[in-house]
This record gives structure tokens, C-alpha cells and sequence, in this order.
């Protein structure tokens, strides 16, 4: 196969780029990276010095992608498929940017504060910052949750960079910061792509990694 992922079925960035590929059925070979492996982790840097997963490479094209977002845009401009997660029209396609941004700044790297917090050896522990990152959790789940009152997905009724931006965010930031009675439109969000079955399939494969998850 042309294309080939480097990630972890653990890691939440890299469930965002699974939930695009498994949308359209995109073939791609599987390359799971165990960064504790020096072997695998020098591999990684071989391709994309800065270590971090997920990075796509095009071997058909002979292109090394990182990023989620980037290699979502990727995969929609040159392996495209019924779902298309960046809208043709500019100012929708900006709307789309924003909230794939905000998920990513604003839920998603606060959760993975709290979640690293928990990793960090006794006496190392950044109690202050851990709670900044649950205020800002807790600010998100309410503005998502007005956004949310009256549309299905992040950008109304069709599944967008936005919503495999939203899925991994959401579902880990509710382990370290439960969403709560009090935002019923987020809780639902949240069980509409849990059900979606390119996002049921990421989770259905991580399953068995869950243990390694701190707390």
C-alpha cells in the first residue's frame, strides 16, 4: 500500500487521523511505534525529527505528512473519499480550521496536561497547572455545549476535520474532567461519535491498551 501511518492505538492525536482514514475505507499499512523501543523510536525520527506521532508516509508520492490536521488536508486533497472533512466553500472551510484548532488548543492539549501531570514522578507534580487545565476543560464543555444545541455534528450535519478533532479530545478530557449532567448537548455530542463507526472502530482497537491510560 502507497500509504503508511506511524502511531499508537493508545494515542489520542493519532486516533484523530485513524477516525479520517476509517471514514473513507483509505487504504494504509499500520506501523505501531513504541517510543520506550530505541529501534522503532529512531525510525520515527528518521522520518519526522520532532519523535511525535502520527506521521503519515506517502510512498507513492514519496511525502512524509505530520500533524493530524495536515495530514487529514493530505488525505482529503489526494486520497479523498466520500466524506469530505474540509468544506469547498472558504468561509466554511475557515469555520472548519477554527474548530479543528480550538479542539486541539483548548480541550485536547489541557487533557493531555493533566494526563502527563499524572506520569510525572513524585515531587514533580504541577498542581497549578493541572488545575488552569481542568478550568479551561470546564470553559470549553460549556461553550461546546451552546454550540451544540442545535446541530448534529461541529459544523451542522456533515462530519468534518472538526468532529475527528472533537472525538479523541472529548473522550479522554471526560476521564479527567467529567463533563457532568450540566452539559447534556456535549454528553450527546459525545455519544454521537462514539457510535460513529470510524470512531467505534478506534476505540474497538485500543481496547486492549486502555490499562496504560494514568488514573
Amino acid at each position: 500500500m502507497s500509504l503508511k501511518l506511524y502511531y499508537h492505538p493508545l494515542s489520542s492525536f493519532c486516533w484523530k487521523t485513524l477516525i479520517a482514514l476509517y471514514e473513507n475505507d483509505t487504504p494504509f499499512t499500520p506501523v505501531m511505534v513504541d517510543l520506550g523501543n530505541a529501534e522503532e523510536r529512531a525510525a520515527l525520527l528518521k522520518l519526522w525529527p520532532i519523535g511525535k506521532f502520527p506521521v503519515l508516509r506517502d510512498e507513492a508520492r514519496d511525502r512524509v505528512i505530520p500533524e493530524t490536521s495536515i495530514i487529514i488536508e493530505y488525505l482529503d486533497d489526494h486520497y479523498p473519499g466520500a466524506t469530505r472533512f474540509i468544506p469547498a466553500d472558504a468561509d466554511r472551510a475557515r469555520q472548519t480550521r477554527l474548530r479543528d484548532r480550538f479542539y486541539d488548543l483548548y480541550v485536547h492539549l489541557p487533557m493531555q496536561k493533566v494526563v502527563g501531570d499524572r506520569l510525572r514522578p513524585p515531587g514533580n507534580w504541577d498542581p497549578f497547572g493541572v488545575d488552569e487545565a481542568k478550568a479551561r476543560i470546564a470553559s470549553c464543555y460549556g461553550m461546546i455545549d451552546k454550540e451544540m444545541a442545535d446541530r448534529h455534528w461541529a459544523m451542522g450535519e456533515a462530519f468534518t476535520l472538526a468532529d475527528c478533532a472533537a472525538a479523541p479530545a472529548l473522550f479522554y478530557a471526560n476521564r479527567v474532567v467529567p463533563v457532568g449532567d450540566i452539559n447534556k448537548n456535549v454528553t450527546a455530542y459525545l455519544e454521537r461519535l462514539k457510535a460513529r463507526p470510524s470512531f467505534a472502530r478506534v476505540l474497538k482497537e485500543a481496547e486492549p491498551y486502555f490499562a496504560m491510560f494514568p488514573g
